[in-house]
């Protein structure tokens, strides 16, 4: 994972970058699971939802590794 991203000439933590994309992707699978109904299985709502953003952003991280 390179160090900073560049965009018009201002430095972003590449980690930064990282973060808003598996917030979005995070935000798309919560609404998903909450129209399949998955959420009444699950005892706690909010720790399954930090969950699933840490699952994200972990394979973000290890899919850029290499750039």
């Amino acid at each position: 994972m390179i160090g900073e991203i560049e965009i018009y000439g201002v430095y972003f933590p590449s980690l930064l970058i990282l973060m808003v994309l598996a917030f979005g992707v995070t935000a798309v699978l919560r609404a998903m699971l909450g129209q399949l109904g998955f959420y009444k299985l699950v005892w706690h709502r909010s720790l399954l939802n930090a969950a699933l953003y840490v699952i994200v952003l972990g394979g973000f991280v290890v899919l850029t590794r290499g750039w």
